[in-house]
């Protein structure tokens, strides 16, 4: 596997403490499947021109600025030269503003990970010893750095022997959960609730034992395997769940989690026709034996 390329290079800083790290991207973009956009009469490739809506006309990346619109169709206009001039601190420092408990930081905050190691030999103790630090004292370092022309708050984690850093949301981006509709404080049935309990309690595992396999990937790898192959693609339809009383749903539930049975498969593909070809079979095999003793008898 070839070693990870640093997206970014810099400090972190808390107090009078400073390491020099390198940040890495923690999530493989290669494991995700992507699309091109193909004119249909000559399979060409579809390019994105920049074009002003205003004027049908075609630009050059010179031609174009960045505008906030303040007013609908109102723009106050942003030279680079003017978000240069704002000069925040934090472009290579990531400044440790405090240390959290990860139970105060809402998971609906956490956006995308990245790993953070150290840049060079002499750097390697001092992050070792940050690293351990963080992971027995059961903190967290919240702290902000500027990354692609804006500032963002970054939690510093302990991951193994290293440390993770989770770009986060600004609190005042995520929206109230109160805020979705019916969503509203019921009393529940403690009976059902009781039962709900229950069920989660036979259907607790371990985070490892979980397939988490991103099979809509997987679908489409096949899918593309058999286009190239001239296969004929055969859709199989989903059936809808049956919507049946809770408490029902909820004992049988409960009594299929203790006797260990798994919900039945939906068979498609290769899978289905073999099983539509044995059964075929076993058919035939069937008519045969009934054939026969009729005419022994």
């Amino acid at each position: 596997m070839p070693a990870l390329r640093s997206i970014w290079k810099g400090h972190i800083r808390f107090s009078l403490v400073t390491i020099p790290i390198r940040v890495y991207n923690a999530v493989d973009t290669a494991e995700s499947v992507s699309f091109n956009q193909i004119h249909r009469d000559d399979n060409g490739r579809v390019g994105y021109d920049k074009v002003c809506k205003k004027c049908g006309q075609h630009l050059e990346m010179a031609d174009i600025v960045k505008g906030y619109q303040y007013e609908p169709d109102h723009y106050v206009i942003f030279e680079k030269d003017d978000l240069d001039k704002l000069k925040l601190k934090s472009t290579k420092v990531i400044d440790i503003e405090g240390f959290v408990d990860e139970s105060e930081v809402d998971m609906t905050l956490y956006e995308a990970p990245y790993y953070a190691g150290p840049d060079g030999d002499v750097a390697a103790k001092t992050y070792g010893l940050l690293s351990t630090a963080l992971r027995e004292s059961g903190k967290l370092g919240v702290g902000k750095v500027v990354l692609r022309d804006r500032e963002d708050i970054v939690m510093i984690a302990p991951k193994g022997d290293g440390i993770v850093l989770y770009r986060l949301r600004y609190p005042k981006e995520v929206r109230k959960i109160a805020d979705v509709p019916l969503v509203e404080k019921r009393v529940a049935n403690k009976e059902e609730v009781k039962l709900a309990q229950s069920l989660i309690d036979s259907m607790t595992t371990d985070f490892k034992s979980l397939k988490l396999e991103n099979r809509y990937n997987e679908a489409v790898k096949e899918l593309v395997k058999a286009k190239i192959q001239g296969k004929e693609i055969v859709a199989i339809e989903e059936e809808e769940p049956e919507v049946i009383d809770i408490m029902t749903a909820l004992k049988q539930s409960i009594e299929q989690a203790k006797g260990g049975k798994k919900p039945m498969e939906k068979v498609t593909g290769e899978k289905a026709a073999a099983r539509e070809k044995s059964s075929a079979k076993a058919k035939t095999k069937s008519k045969t034996k009934s054939k026969a003793r009729k005419t022994a008898a």
